[in-house]
């Protein structure tokens, strides 16, 4: 069963054999500053870019579904391949990336895929390669991913049941309530990601609790993320 209901439904079903964790309460006291800049950026939200970033990462499954049933393709191994391909990319090139890749690898041979013209380094290439091959290598896609963003974007798009949030550099200004440019970011580590992640959780948990809603934290992260871009022009 696909995690994600086709249609313009905003909502996940979930697989049958695991259900999102359930969010305890959250106040607006107990949030942090940053979980508070979280639920800021999303009161800005207009009702265009909440229903957008409630379908993001369901259209991105969607769309890696629809390239698996061209291609003969499980669909976590296209959802692989888009992520492995998604540094340093827009998100319509990425999707274009992937889909040559995908044509050259059924048509052609591997040599064929790898050399097919890509907008990010080899080294994702490879990486994407190595997805394709896995039905026969075994190779679970997150340690070929081996990286903590494209591993959480992987996630979002075939597995929301985790709850993961994909954070990049306007997650991150988002979180800390600034704006700055991509280039200026500064690194995120492993503890700052997981405290990054826990307060759009509690963000989420919070929105929530007022709204009535089931929002899971992707889409808080996506609402946000497509309200950040629009209201600094980015």
């Amino acid at each position: 069963m696909d995690a994600y209901q086709s249609g313009c439904t905003s909502r996940v079903r979930f697989p049958t054999t695991s259900q999102p964790p359930s969010p305890s309460t959250m106040s607006y006291s107990q949030l942090s500053t940053e979980a508070r800049n979280v639920v800021a950026m999303f009161t800005q939200a207009t009702t265009l870019e909440v229903e957008q970033g409630c379908q993001w990462y369901s259209e991105a499954h969607q769309i890696a579904y629809k390239l698996g049933k061209r291609f003969g393709l499980y669909t976590d191994q296209v959802a692989g391949v888009i992520a492995a391909l998604s540094p340093l990319n827009k998100w319509e090139r990425n999707v274009l990336n992937a889909e040559t890749m995908l044509k050259a690898w059924t048509y052609g041979t591997p040599e064929d895929a790898f050399n097919c013209s890509c907008s990010t380094p080899d080294r994702n290439k490879e990486k994407a390669v190595r997805i394709l091959h896995s039905t026969e290598t075994l190779e679970p896609h997150e340690e070929i991913l081996n990286g903590p963003k494209v591993i959480e974007f992987y996630n979002c798009i075939v597995k929301p049941e985790v709850n993961d949030v994909c954070i990049d550099g306007h997650a991150y200004c988002i979180f800390m309530g600034i704006r700055l440019a991509l280039k200026d970011v500064p690194a995120i580590g492993k503890r700052l990601r997981q405290r990054i992640k826990q307060d759009y959780r509690d963000a989420t948990a919070f929105i929530n609790e007022e709204l009535g809603e089931t929002y899971l934290a992707s889409q808080i992260q996506a609402i946000t993320w497509v309200t950040y871009k629009r209201i600094h022009n980015v």
